[in-house]
């Protein structure tokens, strides 16, 4: 079953159980997928809808740290449900030592040694951790290993 039947099949159900803040956000990422569809008459295949529910992602929290900022935390509360709900369709997040783990071997393999080449260790771990961690914590751990 792809992520996107997947994503259906949680609509279906949201809607039985009469769930409308779940509802709403399964919609919302159906239409993004939609979105994705027109613009490139293509399907998305799995690894392009994990790539735009991390982006979805992404943009709720950094929602909820602007709401948070600005004292409404009944908005930032409202995103960070969306957030629970996105994750559900995401693969099963990678820990902190599977990241450093990943981080060294990808250091180690591609012999960069310097700040500089910093680019090119995270264009390798791009593809490994889509959906799997957030880039920020990907790229602060790659900064402390390279200093």
């Amino acid at each position: 079953m792809t992520l996107v039947e997947q994503l259906k099949d949680a609509m279906k159900v949201a809607m039985r159980a009469k769930d409308k803040p779940r509802l709403g956000t399964i919609r919302m990422a159906l239409a993004a997928v939609k979105q994705i569809e027109v613009d490139t008459q293509t399907t998305p295949d799995d690894a392009e809808t994990i790539k735009l529910i991390t982006k979805l992602v992404k943009q709720r929290r950094d929602a909820i740290k602007q709401y948070e900022d600005a004292g409404r935390q009944d908005l930032a509360d409202a995103e960070a449900a969306e957030v629970v709900v996105l994750q559900e369709f995401l693969p099963q997040q990678l820990t902190e030592a599977e990241l450093e783990a990943l981080i060294s071997k990808a250091v180690a393999d591609s012999g960069v040694s310097s700040m500089k080449d910093m680019g090119r260790v995270m264009g390798l771990l791009q593809s490994q951790v889509q959906g799997r961690a957030d880039m920020a914590v990907v790229s602060k751990i790659l900064k402390a290993q390279l200093a």
